[in-house]
């Protein structure tokens, strides 16, 4: 596998014993545990219209990347709100 500087430098830290792993607590299980619950939990449903050629498009990219063609629209989504994509104006 292929670590960029970032990775390399962690494990490095890691495997050095510069770096040490601690547990969790519950607390923190429970934290995270509940992020997570609510990261996936999808509680609404919508309609949207697309370009034949649109959604072919993304069932294909879908299929590329071995997932459900409503995932990756609503990951999309959920990225462009996040404001992990940026639309270009102008």
């Amino acid at each position: 596998m292929k670590y960029d500087k970032e990775e390399k430098h962690i494990i490095d830290a890691l495997e050095s014993g510069k770096m040490q792993l601690s547990i969790p607590s519950k607390k923190e299980i429970d934290a995270i545990k509940t992020a997570a619950d609510n990261t996936f939990k999808k509680d609404r449903r919508i309609t949207i219209r697309l370009y034949d050629h649109d959604l072919i498009g993304i069932q294909k990219k879908a299929m590329e990347m071995g997932i459900p063609y409503q995932t990756l629209i609503s990951g999309l989504i959920h990225r462009y709100v996040e404001g992990e994509v940026k639309i270009k104006t102008g």
